[in-house]
């Protein structure tokens, strides 16, 4: 289960700079704000990102290179990018206008449910019981947060609107995942782009005009850790652990916003916010000591990724390779049944019976 374990390191990562964002976003927003503000923010957090990793692949590569993304792939991708980077954070910063960050922070835990609930039924991912449980337990907090109370929601419109968020990033999740074995950095950067333009043009249509240099720039570095490098990650994990997986492990990003919204803003916290972080706590607690393990089969594969010579690249090299690892190049699987501990990742996306 060692390899298993550092798989998760990625979406643990992703999840802690993504979770650290929200209570920092939400200071951008301040008292009073504009109707255009949340759509110019939203853009702003994602040209952050899509400026950072472009510059970033930029060095990496020593010059612009091909995505190297198939063409079949290419749908995939733009619609992950419609939904997670244009929809999906312009709800966010919507619903951050309603709402404490704290109770935002946890409510965006709805995000791996929604994210599980359509792999599992949409896309055919494997799950069990204890999965399933967790996921119960997180929607159950999360139903105990958006109950009216008058203390930690300003407006029904704060929960929509999150929910809202989440089920965009969920979709997005699902998609993200069927590119998830081309290149981090451009899916991510690519996303970034393309939604904060979208975004930022939207704010500027509604009346919003440049924000002053202090907010501008705070707007862009948030952008790029919670968004850009925090979707890196995500996509790493994607490749590993598979999309409900994944989403579990990051559903622990909310604990982290939260625990910054009280320890360095102050925010106030009601009993049903402990009540709620509570059940979301024993459900994130079921999904980071699940363990699968069954005999199964691979059947013959042909693609493209970054991997190293284990029990799953068994093969041999049409051109000279230098003995570097990890390395990517097109190559085949063959057929193979045997049993270990795994996840869905790529290599893994069987059907159970």
């Amino acid at each position: 289960m060692s390899g298993l374990h550092r798989a998760a390191l990625p979406a643990l990562g992703a999840a802690i700079l993504f979770g650290a964002s929200t209570p920092f976003a939400k200071q951008l927003l301040g008292e009073g704000q504009s109707p255009s503000l949340p759509f110019l923010l939203a853009g702003l957090l994602y040209l952050g990102s899509g400026l950072g990793l472009a510059l970033i692949r930029l060095i990496r590569d020593r010059g612009w290179k091909p995505s190297g993304i198939a063409r079949q792939e290419w749908p995939w991708l733009l619609g992950a990018i419609t939904f997670g980077g244009v929809l999906g954070p312009l709800l966010l910063m919507v619903g951050l206008s309603h709402t404490t960050a704290s109770t935002a922070s946890l409510f965006l835990n709805l995000e791996s449910v929604l994210t599980a609930v359509l792999a599992w039924l949409v896309f055919r991912e494997s799950t069990d019981r204890r999965i399933v449980l967790g996921m119960a337990l997180i929607v159950l907090g999360g139903a105990v947060l958006a109950w009216p109370s008058g203390e930690a929601v300003v407006s029904g419109i704060g929960p929509l609107a999150l929910a809202g968020a989440c089920l965009a990033w969920a979709i997005d999740n699902n998609l993200t995942r069927k590119v998830s074995a081309s290149d981090a950095l451009f899916i991510a950067g690519s996303k970034g782009m393309v939604a904060g333009c979208v975004n930022t043009g939207l704010g500027f249509a509604l009346g919003a005009s440049w924000p002053a240099l202090p907010l501008l720039s705070s707007a862009l570095l948030i952008g790029f850790f919670g968004y850009g490098l925090s979707l890196v990650l995500f996509v790493l994990a994607l490749r590993e652990l598979g999309t409900a997986r994944t989403g579990a492990y990051f559903s622990t990003a909310p604990f982290v916003g939260a625990a910054i919204a009280i320890a360095v803003f102050g925010e106030y916290t009601s009993t049903a916010f402990w009540i709620a972080t509570g059940l979301m706590s024993v459900g994130v607690w079921l999904h980071l000591t699940e363990r699968h393990a069954h005999e199964h089969t691979h059947e013959e594969l042909s693609h493209r990724h970054a991997h190293h010579h284990d029990e799953h690249h068994q093969h041999l090299h049409d051109v000279e390779w230098d003995g570097v690892e990890p390395h990517t190049h097109d190559h085949l699987h063959t057929k193979l049944k045997h049993k270990h501990a795994h996840f869905p990742d790529v290599h893994h996306r069987h059907s159970h019976s």
